[in-house]
C-alpha cells in the first residue's frame, strides 16, 4: 500500500513540474484553436510596396472587407532621406498579382525607398581609389562631405566664356564654365581671412605631382618650414605634399601671384577657410579639372 502511494506521489510531482515549466521559462503554451482569419493575416502582412504612393492628402476610407487588400498606405513620410531610384519594380502596363480574386494596386514606376541615405552611384566611381602614374590615391569618404561640395554639373549664368574658371570665395565653389548656361561645380577650401586673393588672372603653368616650395614670408612666420624652403629645394612630390596631385599656377600681368589651384591630402578642408591664400580641391577633383583646363585658361576669383 505504501509503495503504491509513493508511486502516485512521484507521478503527481512529475506532472506538476511539467505544468510549471512554461511559467518558469517565461513562455505560455496556447492551444491552437484553428480559428485564424486568413483575410486578416493577408492584410496585416502585405508588403509595403503593394500600397499606393504616399499622399499627404489622405482621404478617410471604410475598413477593408474580407478578401479585399487595403489600399491605405502605412504611416510613412517623405524625408530628406527619401529617394526615388532603386531596384526595378512592376511598371504600368503589366498586370498586377491577384489577391483572392481582386487585383492589387499597381506599384509606382519607380521604387520609393524610405530611410535610406541619398547617394549618387557615380560618386563611388568619381571618388574611388585611383592609380595615377606611379602613385595610388586612396578613396575619399565622400559620404562624410557635404553633398554641395561634390563634383556636379549645374545651371550657371555668366558673361564669362566657356572654359573660364570662376572661384566663388563666399560659397566655396569653383566653376568651370560650360556652353549652354552650364558649369561643372567643385567644392574648394580657401585662404584664411587676410590671405585670400581675388581678381582676374590666367593659368600660366600646370604641374602633375608638383613640388611645394613655401614662400619666404611663410617660412619667416613658420620657422619649422625652413627644411623645405626654396634654399633647401622645397618639399618632394607625394601623397602628403600640401599641393596634392595637381597644381594650376595663377599669374596676373605676367607675374606669379604665388596662389595656386591645387589638390590636397586633407579632404576635410574642402568647404572651409584654411590654407594660406590657395584654392584647395579634392585630389580626384583637381585631376579632373587639370584634364579639362588648357594652359592659358582665364581664372576669376570673386
Amino acid at each position: 500500500m505504501t509503495a503504491l502511494f509513493m508511486k502516485h506521489c512521484r507521478r503527481a510531482a512529475s506532472l506538476a513540474g511539467l505544468a510549471a515549466l512554461p511559467l518558469l521559462s517565461g513562455c505560455l503554451f496556447v492551444t491552437d484553436t484553428t480559428r485564424m482569419d486568413p483575410d486578416v493575416f493577408v492584410r496585416e502582412t502585405a508588403p509595403v510596396f503593394n500600397f499606393n504612393s504616399v499622399s499627404s492628402n489622405r482621404q478617410p476610407e471604410l475598413p477593408p472587407q474580407p478578401g479585399q487588400l487595403s489600399t491605405r498606405p502605412p504611416d510613412l513620410f517623405r524625408t530628406r532621406f527619401h529617394q526615388e531610384y532603386g531596384p526595378p519594380v512592376r511598371g504600368q502596363g503589366l498586370s498586377a498579382p491577384q489577391v483572392q480574386g481582386q487585383a492589387a494596386p499597381l506599384a509606382p514606376d519607380r521604387m520609393v525607398t524610405y530611410g535610406l541615405p541619398v547617394s549618387n552611384p557615380l560618386h563611388r566611381v568619381m571618388y574611388g581609389p585611383i592609380r595615377d602614374e606611379d602613385r595610388s590615391l586612396p578613396a575619399i569618404p565622400y559620404g562624410r562631405i557635404d553633398p554641395r561640395y561634390l563634383r556636379q554639373e549645374v545651371s550657371y549664368q555668366t558673361a564669362e566664356a566657356p572654359g573660364t574658371i570662376i572661384v566663388d570665395t563666399k560659397q566655396h565653389f569653383l566653376y568651370l564654365v560650360q556652353p549652354g548656361g552650364k558649369a561643372i561645380r567643385y567644392g574648394v577650401g580657401l585662404g584664411r581671412d587676410g590671405y585670400a586673393w581675388s581678381g582676374r588672372g590666367k593659368i600660366q603653368w600646370k604641374a602633375k605631382w608638383p613640388r611645394w616650395t613655401p614662400p619666404d614670408e611663410m617660412v619667416k612666420r613658420q620657422p619649422e618650414l625652413t627644411s623645405i624652403s626654396a634654399a633647401n629645394g622645397g618639399m618632394t612630390p607625394g601623397l602628403n605634399n600640401p599641393l596634392g596631385a595637381r597644381a594650376l599656377y595663377i599669374f596676373k600681368d605676367g607675374k606669379d601671384t604665388l596662389y595656386r589651384v591645387h589638390g590636397t591630402p586633407d579632404w576635410q578642408s574642402v568647404g572651409k577657410a584654411t590654407s594660406s591664400g590657395c584654392v584647395r580641391m579634392l585630389n580626384q577633383d583637381v585631376i579632373d579639372l587639370y584634364e579639362r583646363v588648357p594652359k592659358g585658361a582665364q581664372i576669376v576669383v570673386i
